[in-house]
């Protein structure tokens, strides 16, 4: 009874991942198309590149059941990359950052993007919603040569008002397909069934002598779908050439890992389980440095498939590895398809998924969180849109941590008593740190104080080289005065912090085994 009840479990587990496995390979292709035209290249480019990516990430990741492909932030990201120095640059920049990213996974470092504080979220996700919006404008505009002083310049300019209106009305009739799909029927992927309706009225329009710009267009031939194949990034390997890929394969890679923590913690919270974040770094990284290897344009974790996976039944690796698989098919044998995709119902998808990226709630919090959070969050968006994804992760975290080093600074104070012997007790509350030494040193009236001093760190506790300095220097000035002080409740570690210290400050510490019952004897 119980093998059977064991077989049948597992049945069921094949059968959901199997059938999410495949929703997500139909989610994945509108998108991953939308994202080639971000960064600048060819569709078949983005599509294979979620092949690989998905594959190698289910195989080694460290959450079983995320979907990992190409996504909008490295598109973002590479797109100037792209645009300079062409595909063989993109190339190398992707194996590089995979490179980055499989050693900040060896050597445990992953687990400080668990870290990263919410309003550092929020920023995030609002700075690349608003990026990807400002990037699909380029779809309104068409390329015309004019003639500057005798010479041929190529400039974008604004479709005509008839072509502009259509593509809006395009875009629109997008949006609101994949908008109300859903309450009709989650079975197909709302995005999906808005790309076919929408491809049918451009080739009806076409045949009737109307022809709306496609994704054949844009990438200036027929698109033929195939396997990947193996490629050798053809770039002189010299000191020029890293100063031009470094920059923006630690800027991918951070922004990579960053989506991807995200993402894990968003599924961790959906399952009640755990993910490895170590782990997944290496996965992401190794991904990312094959499909460099194969004209990739590199990836991370997708928020949005990942959910669709999740609530389709997917939880393991197997769910991944079927997603990725039924989009290889599609690309063999379905390119014909994606030649023919008109370019606004592209835009359309992408202003949904500006639409569901951005947080919405952040513009109604006002009052309702501190003000401190509303600037990391405000911060984080801007540097975000006019710099770029890291950057602004990066000094989102380090304003957070000064903030929080500020707030816990301003709250150490000491209780002041005189004790029956006629010393001064001077019982130190809050943690001692670099963010409150100066705090801790205005605290103590030198001049006024009896001979002996007794300094209780019962309720407090010495954290950083920067609290021994403190303590050094109130000593100092209390020794000057020809006054005496000892220390009281010091925990283990805070006296080997003393003791590591000795060559540069001398005090007398009262209880070194830490009885913090004695004053009760």
């Amino acid at each position: 009874m119980v093998k059977r009840m064991k077989e049948s479990f597992n049945r069921q587990i094949v059968k959901d991942d199997v059938l999410s496995g495949l929703t997500v390979a139909l989610a994945l292709i509108p998108e991953s198309v939308a994202f080639a035209f971000v960064a600048g290249v060819s569709p078949i480019i983005s599509l294979q590149t979620a092949v690989i990516i998905g594959l190698i990430a289910a195989t080694f990741t460290g959450r079983p059941g995320m979907i990992s492909s190409s996504t909008a932030a490295l598109s973002v990201v590479f797109a100037s990359l792209i645009s300079q120095h062409g595909l063989e640059y993109l190339f190398a920049t992707v194996v590089l950052m995979g490179i980055i990213q499989v050693l900040i996974g060896v050597f445990k470092l992953g687990k400080y993007a668990r870290m990263i504080p919410y309003p550092v979220m929020l920023g995030f996700l609002n700075g690349l919603s608003i990026v990807m919006f400002l990037a699909q404008w380029e779809q309104f505009k068409v390329k015309k040569t004019i003639m500057v002083d005798g010479v041929e310049m190529i400039h974008k300019v604004w479709l005509p008002a008839s072509d502009m209106t259509i593509m809006f009305l395009f875009v629109v009739f997008t949006m609101a397909i994949i908008h109300f799909v859903p309450k009709l029927t989650k079975a197909v992927p709302a995005s999906l069934v808005a790309i076919v309706i929408m491809t049918v009225i451009a080739v009806l329009l076409d045949k009737n002598g109307y022809h709306l710009r496609n994704v054949q267009d844009f990438a200036g031939m027929e698109l033929k779908g195939g396997l990947p194949k193996f490629h050798i990034p053809q770039v002189k390997i010299n000191l020029d050439m890293l100063k031009i890929i470094f920059p923006y394969a630690i800027i991918g890679g951070l922004a990579g890992l960053t989506e991807a923590v995200l993402t894990l913690r968003v599924i961790d919270e959906m399952t009640d389980t755990r993910g490895h974040t170590n782990k997944e770094c290496i996965a992401q990284g190794l991904a990312n440095t094959v499909n460099g290897f194969f004209g990739g344009m590199g990836g991370d974790a997708m928020i949005g498939q990942s959910i669709i996976n999740i609530k389709s039944g997917g939880r393991t690796r197997l769910s991944g590895l079927v997603a990725a698989s039924g989009l290889m098919m599609f690309i063999m044998f379905g390119s014909g398809f994606v030649n023919v995709i008109p370019l606004a119902s592209l835009v359309g998808v992408m202003f949904m998924v500006v639409v569901g990226t951005f947080k919405w709630e952040s513009l109604k919090y006002g009052k309702k969180i501190p003000k401190e959070d509303i600037v990391v969050v405000v911060a984080v968006t801007l540097i975000t849109v006019l710099v770029d994804l890291a950057t602004a992760v990066i000094i989102g975290v380090i304003l957070s941590a000064l903030i929080f080093a500020w707030q816990k600074g301003k709250a150490i104070q000491v209780n002041k008593r005189n004790s029956h012997c006629g010393s001064k007790v001077y019982e130190v509350d809050g943690p001692l740190f670099f963010g409150s030494v100066l705090e801790f040193r205005d605290l103590f009236d030198i001049k006024d104080d009896p001979e002996n001093i007794i300094i209780d760190f019962k309720n407090s506790r010495v954290m950083d080289h920067s609290a021994i300095e403190a303590i050094n220097s109130i000593t100092e000035k209390y020794f000057n005065e020809g006054k005496k002080i000892i220390l009281r409740h010091l925990s283990k570690d805070c006296q080997m912090l003393l003791k590591n210290a000795e060559s540069i400050i001398q005090v007398n510490i009262e209880d070194p085994n830490y009885h913090v019952a004695d004053d009760l004897l």
